[in-house]
């Protein structure tokens, strides 16, 4: 009982904290939604750029909370967001800045839908054999599966968050995947839009791609390796 009031404490902090966001937004520039809305779904690259360096030495707060709004949402692409603070802030710090803006997001997207989707879940879960299995494994197995998807590059973020929603993924076993996860597959997309954008090479770039694909890789090895010594001790 303590620990479902506590998660209701959590959720109740995350709807005020989005409200904070949004209003803090709105007295910042009363017309800025409509401006970002134009923004993130017109897919202008130059144009997302530009607006945000708008703020000049604010820039880097800005697109933080930018990009946390967007993942918090759930259904807006943030890899333009991504790509311009790899372009603007460069390679390394604008990971930095995505990675962590990014997993604060989904962190409050996942507490407003399972405050939302999990009940109806529920419901739907009892009907079926299957589905209460797949719920059980979810709750087992939750952190490393989590972790696996949250590691794919230019996957959907609002799906992932709304599976891990509906699942019985414990909220800090949902927070450590996420923040492990999210570093990889941003990084990438910082990386891979800074290339693209900029047309500049550079060779510790590269590397990181390489590593950082790797330690993809690696995750996939021990998440399948973790799951079939779990199935043997059954």
């Amino acid at each position: 009982m303590n620990t479902l009031s506590s998660e209701n404490k959590v959720k109740v902090t995350a709807a005020f904290l989005l409200v904070l966001l949004l209003g803090l937004f709105h007295l910042f520039n009363p017309e800025i939604f409509p401006q970002l809305w134009h923004i993130v779904t017109n897919g202008n690259m130059t144009e997302t750029i530009e607006y945000i360096n708008s703020f000049g030495t604010a820039a880097i707060v800005f697109s933080f909370f930018l990009d946390v709004l967007i993942n918090a949402v759930g259904f807006l692409p943030s890899v333009f967001v991504s790509t311009a603070n790899g372009v603007l802030f460069g390679v390394f710090v604008g990971i930095l800045v995505s990675w962590l803006a990014e997993t604060v997001g989904v962190i409050l997207s996942f507490l407003l839908m399972r405050s939302i989707l999990r009940e109806s879940a529920q419901k739907l879960i009892a009907k079926s054999k299957y589905l209460t299995k797949l719920d059980d494994l979810s709750g087992r197995k939750g952190f490393q599966i989590m972790l696996v998807i949250r590691m794919l590059p230019y996957f959907p973020s609002g799906i992932i968050t709304a599976l891990g929603a509906v699942s019985k993924i414990q909220l800090r076993d949902y927070i450590l995947a996420n923040l492990l996860g999210k570093f990889p597959s941003t990084a990438l997309e910082v990386v891979i839009g800074y290339e693209l954008v900029t047309k500049q090479r550079d060779s510790r770039h590269f590397i990181l791609v390489a590593v950082l694909a790797l330690f993809i890789l690696a995750g996939v090895w021990w998440y399948k390796k973790h799951g079939r010594k779990n199935e043997s001790l059954k």
